[in-house]
């Protein structure tokens, strides 16, 4: 038992660091390769090995009831949240993208009390959401300048749009419980997304033949595939499985942490003053929605 709790622990360090790369990798990605092109090829490649996978095992393809489900979540989680934010990486940074993400466990929480009544807003919960959002204020009190370029904002609002998919992606799964094997279902959702991203690249002529991409485009993808997609999420699936939620959580935390600052390390991305302080702001306010709904749910 004390060497799965260990190997949890170790999952756990996966996720929060892998997870926060990815951010990166598709910056690099998207500088010659559509986003919405790149989510499309990642999902799909990664849910065809996962889904090849169990079929040769002899798992069967799940009921029509089950498909529905399964599709339904990989549209929220991977069409929509995980398309539009590789989209947004387009217009925006990494770290940009990845402290609007940390706003999910604030608007999972939001989702949990409107959608599945688990719980009720208190005082501290409401200053909690005021906090959260404060931060991204005092961060983007430094871009104001750029909301008058179209380009930005339209990235900005892909990636708050991006966020507000995944939580109520999130949500709408933990209420859904299939007599499905998970990592076949991720495999599923993923295959399917990245099946449907992939037409509508098709159909709006947003898409380029790989062999013409950079090479660092490729190694981007190949990256996302390999540790964003099938060693991460496995990871997060095996951590979940040993550790409590509420500990496997701080993903959410660090994830922000690692990309803010590889983008300065490695792609000369902003750094400063109000970034740092509204990032701790965010976090700060995040950590408190979720201590006092944790409180109520326990």
């Amino acid at each position: 038992m004390k060497k799965q709790i260990q190997g949890g622990y170790i999952a756990l360090g996966l996720v929060s660091f892998l997870w926060g790369t990815t951010y990166i990798a598709s910056r690099i990605g998207v500088q010659h390769m559509p986003g919405l092109f790149i989510a499309g090829l990642r999902q799909f490649s990664a849910g065809l090995i996962l889904v090849t996978f169990f079929l040769a095992k002899g798992y069967k393809i799940p009921d029509w009831r089950s498909l529905k489900t399964i599709s339904i979540q990989g549209i929220f989680l991977l069409c929509l949240a995980n398309g539009m934010l590789t989209w947004s990486l387009e217009y925006i940074s990494g770290g940009l993208a990845a402290i609007i993400a940390a706003l999910v466990p604030i608007l999972i929480t939001v989702f949990s009390i409107l959608l599945l009544k688990h719980a009720k807003f208190t005082k501290l919960m409401i200053a909690g959401l005021l906090v959260g959002f404060a931060g991204i204020v005092v961060i983007f009190s430094d871009y104001l300048n750029q909301f008058s370029n179209s380009s930005f904002a339209f990235g900005v609002g892909l990636a708050i749009l991006s966020t507000i998919c995944w939580a109520f992606g999130s949500v709408y799964g933990s209420n859904k419980k299939l007599p499905v094997d998970i990592l076949f279902n991720v495999g599923l959702q993923m295959l399917i997304a990245g099946v449907i991203m992939l037409v509508i690249c098709g159909f709006s002529g947003k898409y380029i033949n790989p062999v013409h991409a950079g090479i660092s485009s490729l190694y981007a993808l190949l990256y996302l595939v390999v540790f964003g997609s099938l060693i991460a999420y496995s990871a997060y699936v095996f951590a979940i499985s040993k550790l409590p939620p509420t500990l496997v959580s701080v993903y959410a935390y660090i994830n922000p942490i690692v990309a803010v600052g590889l983008g300065w390390l490695l792609l000369n991305e902003r750094m400063n003053g109000s970034m740092l302080l509204g990032t701790l702001i965010t976090l700060g306010g995040v950590i408190l929605v979720n201590r006092e709904f944790k409180k109520q749910i326990a």
